[in-house]
């Protein structure tokens, strides 16, 4: 095992999938000599050499375009969008024609394109850099939706999504890339069994009384606030959905039905979010096992603020502990 920032644990997954597949082609603004604004692809354009690891010009729409020409000729591009509130100018190349070809050309086109996308918040950052655009992309058919919350994970599922036969829009939450944690880098990689892996949800805490479901950057403050309502007398069960699309909404059922309740928290807004998805699929099929409405945690429904204000704005302890304790007082 090695202790490595999910950073350098993407970056590892990185190299793997590259020393596999000498199709599989890295391509960006900035990823190659400097290594990425976050340093994710750090090294690479040294190891491999420019044709497989291109610096782009600033043309989100370009680098999606290219690489959707690039995935019928038989390559496996991976995109780096720089930032998340960069990858608007590429929304029509994504989801007019990166989503439905395949289904377009009656599964005669496949498109494995992964496309890397750093985002949400709690970075201090200026506007249009700490957006949560997923709910645009689980929203549309043809997509695959990532989002790793650890280091190993980050590892483990870049890897996949680039393995994987279906274009997957690959979520890294920003404030995590200096979180730390053990990584097998030796893990035997089962690319058959690359997209189911992928689509599960994981139980990361186990629980009684609650369940709260988070993604990407939201799991670490779901294990906090399960910690505190332990020291309450509160057993929280803590699920990390890992795929956004296709949703592991099974996992997310069978919890719900043995704690009775359940809490959804994302960074981007609650309103028409994912978390509303999550909500409708939990009413559906556990109703007689509630016992409190199901409650959503998110950003507020406006454009996201400015530094000084995005801890005013985003998921704290205070407001994910306060839904805990609204669905307990049921």
């Amino acid at each position: 095992m090695t202790t490595l920032t999910m950073a350098a644990a993407i970056n590892a997954g990185l190299r793997k999938a590259m020393e596999r597949d000498p199709k599989v082609v890295l391509m960006g603004e900035d990823i190659g000599v400097l290594g990425g604004v976050f340093r994710v692809t750090d090294g690479l354009h040294k190891d491999f050499g420019g044709d497989r690891v291109r610096d782009t010009p600033l043309a989100e729409s370009g680098i999606v375009g290219t690489a959707i020409g690039m995935a019928m000729r038989g390559y496996r591009p991976v995109c780096e969008i720089q930032f998340d509130g960069f990858i608007f100018p590429a929304f029509s190349q994504i989801t007019t024609q990166l989503a439905k070809m395949h289904y377009r050309a009656q599964g005669n086109i496949t498109l494995p394109v992964t496309i890397r996308v750093p985002f949400a918040g709690n970075i201090g950052a200026i506007e249009h850099h700490s957006e949560s655009p997923e709910g645009y992309f689980t929203h549309t058919p043809g997509l695959r939706v990532a989002a790793p919350a650890t280091p190993e994970d980050g590892f483990t599922m870049i890897q996949q999504a680039i393995a994987c036969p279906d274009p997957v829009i690959f979520f890294e939450p920003k404030a995590r890339y200096w979180d730390k944690a053990d990584v097998d880098l030796d893990a035997p990689f089962d690319e058959a069994k690359a997209t189911t892996g992928m689509s599960r949800a994981r139980i990361v805490r186990q629980g009684d009384d609650a369940t709260i479901v988070a993604y990407g950057p939201t799991v670490r403050l779901a294990l906090q606030v399960a910690q505190v309502s332990e020291e309450e007398g509160s057993s929280v069960e803590v699920i990390d959905l890992r795929s956004l699309s296709p949703l592991d909404h099974q996992t997310v059922v069978r919890s719900v039905k043995k704690t009775g309740r359940c809490v959804i928290v994302h960074e981007a807004p609650s309103a028409f979010g994912v978390g509303a998805e999550i909500a409708a699929r939990v009413t559906e099929e556990a109703f007689f096992h509630l016992e409190a409405p199901v409650l959503r945690v998110g950003g507020f429904f406006m454009p996201y603020p400015g530094s000084k204000f995005e801890h005013d704005y985003l998921p704290s302890v205070d407001r994910l502990l306060d839904a805990v304790d609204r669905v307990l007082a049921h």
